[in-house]
């Protein structure tokens, strides 16, 4: 019931980045997290199913909701079908006083027994089976007309878990013989990363409350990689939260580095992270691109601009952003993103560098927003550009170094 009661307030709008898990009781979260996430994955085929097993409009949000999430836990533990149906129908109990056991009872069912009718069609159908809003994939297809299925797969799988091993504390060597001890499997990815075989809860992950290391996917690594600010270098991580970039950018050298992030309850969590590694930096609530309130004139050697973005590249890993976002969301992006960019080309040194970061897989806030920078920066020079498809390996980012003539 909590899972769907969390899923609920998700398809009315709520993000799960608002705390919605929070309010679970801590012993039951991994369970209902596992099924929040795995259900909004799934939401495009379960909404198919339920679309040819209700006779009429459901209109009451928990309930639908409630079959959402049973129907997702069928589908994944078939030998616990009798299970699932008892605690769903349970479960309707406690919503809408109770009218609503029968008709969750007789879905489940009737699932059950159309079972391989209802996964046959759902396959057939490409558009359905993407599990993505019909937007999304048009534009997917538009830009990666070979790539756009792999793009999609990934989107609908569970994400794999990297690590960043903290240099300063400890070898990568040393740290893999760590979890190798503890019967984790990882492999080296990158200067410093491990990629685990299969996640594991970061209370299991030795030294992590020491600050041995952090989670972090490969490809956000290669954030600090890119930019790689010599040592003493003056250093803004222009949209900072929840600090890994910085970590990651101090525990490669020693830096001047000023972090910010718009919300206080934000630069709180950059703190936090700091603190666990050991590591300092200047932290500050503020607008990245308003610089009176912030800039005390004194130039940056280089900037990090990890703007706000869709999250498109990482949906696997936000799962509500499928279907919380909005094509004119884009737009919205692409349009606070070129403010950001322009204010801080001003606070960038002549000869110093610019890392642009998304976390999106489309053009508007990529490609095509460096190209429309660099016609209104003429003394903007373009360095490297990499826009990195999500796969088995990492998620979706996109990557442009600017230096300034």
């Amino acid at each position: 019931l909590e899972a769907a009661r969390i899923d609920t307030a998700v398809l009315a709008g709520q993000s799960l980045a608002d705390g919605l898990l929070g309010r679970v009781d801590p012993a039951a979260r991994p369970a209902v997290q596992d099924l929040v996430y795995g259900s909004l994955r799934a939401y495009g085929c379960g909404d198919f199913y339920l679309a040819r097993l209700l006779t009429k409009p459901l209109y009451v949000d928990e309930v639908r909701a409630l079959l959402l999430v049973a129907i997702y836990r069928l589908e994944t533990r078939p030998d616990a079908v009798h299970t699932v149906v008892d605690q769903a129908v349970s479960a309707a109990g406690e919503i809408a006083g109770g009218n609503f056991r029968g008709l969750v009872n007789g879905v489940l069912r009737n699932f059950l027994r159309q079972q391989s009718a209802l996964t046959a069609a759902f396959d057939a159908d490409t558009d359905a089976s993407a599990m993505h809003p019909d937007w999304w994939l048009a534009r997917l297809r538009a830009a990666y007309p070979d790539d756009w299925p792999a793009i999609v797969a990934a989107g609908n799988a569970p994400p794999p878990m990297g690590l960043r091993v903290n240099g300063r504390r400890i070898a990568r060597d040393e740290y893999q013989k760590l979890l190798a001890a503890e019967g984790i499997a990882a492999r080296p990815t990158g200067e410093c990363g491990l990629a685990l075989d299969r996640p594991v809860s970061v209370d299991t992950l030795p030294g992590f409350a020491d600050g041995l290391v952090s989670v972090q996917d490969p490809g956000a690594q290669q954030a600090a990689t890119l930019l790689n600010p010599a040592p003493g270098s003056h250093v803004l991580d222009a949209c900072a939260a929840p600090g890994g970039k910085t970590a990651h950018l101090l525990e490669r050298s020693e830096l001047d580095l000023l972090a910010l992030d718009l919300k206080p309850s934000r630069c709180r969590r950059i703190a936090e992270t700091l603190t666990r590694l050991g590591l300092t930096a200047r932290i500050e609530a503020a607008d990245c691109a308003k610089l009176t309130t912030w800039w005390d004139g004194r130039p940056f050697d280089a900037v990090l601009a990890d703007v706000p973005c869709t999250a498109s590249g990482v949906v696997r890993r936000n799962p509500d952003a499928k279907w919380l976002r909005r094509e004119a969301d884009i737009a919205s992006f692409a349009a606070a993103q070129a403010r950001i960019l322009d204010a801080l080309w001003q606070v960038l040194r002549p000869g110093g560098k610019l890392l642009y970061a998304t976390c999106s897989v489309f053009p508007a806030e990529n490609a095509e927003q460096i190209a429309s920078f660099l016609q209104r920066q003429p003394k903007a020079c373009r360095r490297h550009e990499e826009q990195l498809l999500p796969t088995a390996e990492h998620d979706g980012f996109y990557y442009c170094l600017l230096e300034k003539r």
